[in-house]
């Protein structure tokens, strides 16, 4: 079966070569242009298949040279390709049969004894009818290009492409000019030797092997750029993938950067304010120093202990009452915290660190500065896909001015609102309502669901 409708194969030994039945069909040389390409989209489509595979990922994105993976990779480029020999022997579907394309790809990509796997497998089924040459053949591409890979610059392989051929001129420039190696003209010499050695040893033994006989110079050269085209184009598909994957992840690098410096930004800004407190009570009050710093202490060091940019709702809040013990030492029965805090909450992953400086600033600007002292309240709930966390307190409040900067003025709030903006984006927010001499709330809104990849510092 010829994949054009209308036209039969005149078949000598193993050769397949067209003849149109009618002048008003594809001539030969077009039917011959339409196999090469149906091939080209074969080799195209099975390593977009490829790349999705698990299996076939740690080999193509990850370069993982176990041999599982390998196998996997053999089996899952060789099998197909066995079929679609089969199916040419079969079928008389010429498009199917790649044995010099399929090794050579496994061979450059993973190495010699795979490539030499998926030559056999290619070549078997022409040597279960008699083409004695078909697998020596196909084996000996893969050796080929596993021994080229070994000589071969890896970033040289990835950068091989269907759109080598329009920067032709400037690699052969290249070569001449500089007098140096140009790898890229090296891949498609290797192919294209390898396609005129398989037209030389069909035409001597014409039942030897199967090939789509060239009738002129001007197909011979159509059957060594499809070649090239069947190794370069599945390369192609495999280096963009390995791209989006390595820009994946330098965003997740990036993320990581960003919050480690907002971490560091936070704990000194802290651990200041901390001290400042101690150090008033040195001299008046040298127990109460003594006690406190034995609890910052304590706080250090679960703070040193925790390497996750995310804990659970429980975890911050054991955070936060170390941080409380030590401002209720300072400020005695003038400080009152109450917690309204939603059992369903407690296991919501949040950014750690984030409770801690809200109740700083509401104990710092808001309390303190008050006669009388005030409460601190820490509320949590759900709304639905959204965890709502609350802290309030009955201190001075802020003026309009005073809170329109609020998120922008100082470390401990603008810090906090970052963080939720780099983590979460539009799916997290941070909202002030204050009024002068009536308090100030800090509304902070996350997702319920379980962050999947953590950012460790």
């Amino acid at each position: 079966m010829c994949p054009v409708s209308g036209l039969t194969a005149r078949k000598t030994g193993r050769y397949s070569q067209p003849v149109a039945q009618d002048p008003r069909l594809l001539s030969a040389e077009y039917y011959l242009l339409t196999t090469l390409v149906i091939k080209v989209a074969i080799m195209a489509v099975l390593a977009i298949i490829l790349v999705r595979h698990h299996r076939c990922w740690d080999v193509l994105i990850r370069e993982s040279r176990e041999w599982p993976a390998r196998l996997s990779f053999a089996f899952a480029l060789g099998l197909p390709l066995a079929a679609g020999a089969a199916v040419r022997i079969l079928l008389r579907y010429d498009a199917a049969d790649m044995p010099l394309e399929g090794a050579f790809l496994a061979g450059l990509i993973t190495g010699p004894a795979v490539g030499a796997m998926v030559g056999a497998m290619i070549g078997l089924p022409g040597l279960a009818v008699g083409e004695y040459l078909s697998l020596p053949f196909s084996v000996g591409c893969g050796l080929a290009a596993g021994g080229l890979r070994a000589v071969c610059p890896q970033e040289a392989i990835w950068r091989f492409s269907p759109l080598t051929f329009s920067e032709l001129h400037k690699h052969v420039w290249h070569i001449f000019r500089r007098f140096r190696v140009d790898w890229q003209i090296i891949l498609i010499a290797a192919i294209v030797s390898l396609e005129l050695l398989r037209q030389s040893l069909a035409g001597n033994r014409p039942e030897s092997m199967f090939l789509l006989v060239p009738s002129s110079l001007f197909t011979t050269t159509l059957e060594c750029v499809a070649a090239v085209m069947c190794v370069a184009a599945p390369i192609k598909i495999w280096n963009s993938a390995r791209t989006e994957h390595r820009l994946r992840e330098q965003e997740t690098l990036l993320l990581q950067a960003r919050l480690d410096r907002l971490t560091r930004q936070i704990n000194p800004h802290f651990l200041f304010n901390t001290l400042a407190s101690i150090s008033s009570l040195v001299r008046t009050n040298p127990e109460t120093a003594r006690m406190l710093i034995q609890k910052l202490s304590n706080l250090l060091r679960r703070l040193l202990r925790s390497q996750d940019h995310f804990v659970p709702l429980r975890d911050e809040l054991a955070s936060v009452d170390e941080y409380l013990d030590i401002e209720v030492v300072r400020f005695g029965p003038q400080l009152a915290v109450v917690k309204d805090v939603a059992l369903d909450t407690l296991d919501v992953p949040v950014p750690s660190m984030l409770l801690q400086p809200l109740i700083e600033n509401s104990i710092k600007h808001g309390i303190s500065p008050k006669v009388g002292g005030g409460r601190v309240i820490i509320r949590s709930y759900l709304e639905g896909p959204v965890a709502v966390i609350e802290v309030e307190d009955n201190g001075l409040g802020m003026s309009p001015d005073r809170l329109a900067a609020a998120l922008t003025d100082g470390i401990g709030l603008s810090n906090v609102d970052e963080r939720l903006r780099v983590v979460y984006g539009v799916d997290a927010s941070l909202r002030l309502t204050s009024q002068e001499g009536g308090g100030t709330v800090v509304r902070i809104q996350v997702p319920v669901t379980p962050i999947q990849e953590r950012a460790v510092a």
